[in-house]
């Protein structure tokens, strides 16, 4: 009689737990979904000092504002152990310097490395001002461990945010700073302010209804 109850809930556990494992699985596996979300940075402050060149479009003393945004479903065009460059879609970074104001209307690239004593995010953007073509590299210098290494795999939020930027001293040394090169020249011009960011869930959009 033991052996037959024994034989019985047997049959039972092997009937159940695959059920519960794909189940388990499902779960996971849906639990998240980074392309339902979008992530925004928005760094913001003032530019200076003068680094080096002679800043032709006068940007030295002026406030600054760049706000990107960035699907986290996104991988890296290119990567390494500590680093990974994220190719942004036209329109997906908004430059202002001063008065001047544009948009990018072509792919950018976002490069974000992870030091032992920075984590650092790049961006390097074409655009124009006042119908003047213009190459830019923003280089942010954030706390070392403001992100984890899953940023390598798919853009994230970094934290604490927000948090406080420091203008780099020299133009080849840490800190924040803005490279520009406009009609062949290039210019470098230290940054300081604030980096904060978001990520939001994107509206799940009506299925159309081909019937009607």
């Amino acid at each position: 009689m033991l052996s037959k109850m024994f034989r019985t809930s047997a049959l039972i556990v092997a009937v159940l737990v695959p059920g519960c494992t794909a189940w388990a699985q499902s779960m996971e596996v849906g639990a998240v979904n980074p392309a339902t979300h979008t992530l925004t940075i928005t760094v913001k402050g003032t530019i200076a000092p003068i680094l080096s060149g002679s800043d032709p479009l006068r940007f030295d003393g002026q406030s600054g504002t760049v706000k990107i945004l960035a699907s986290e479903s996104l991988t890296p065009t290119k990567h390494t152990a500590t680093s990974a460059t994220y190719t942004l879609p036209p329109g997906a970074i908004t430059v202002t310097a001063g008065s001047n104001k544009f948009s990018t209307k072509s792919p950018s690239k976002m490069v974000i490395n992870l030091t032992s004593t920075a984590d650092t995010l790049t961006l390097i953007i074409a655009g124009q001002v006042n119908g003047v073509s213009l190459m830019v590299t923003d280089t942010n210098f954030l706390k070392a461990g403001s992100w984890t290494t899953a940023v390598l795999k798919h853009p994230g939020v970094f934290s604490p945010s927000p948090q406080k930027l420091t203008a780099a001293k020299t133009a080849g040394g840490p800190g924040c700073k803005v490279k520009y090169t406009v009609f062949g020249n290039t210019s470098v011009l230290g940054f300081s302010g604030t980096a904060l960011n978001s990520a939001t869930v994107d509206p799940v959009l009506p299925e159309d209804d081909l019937d009607q």
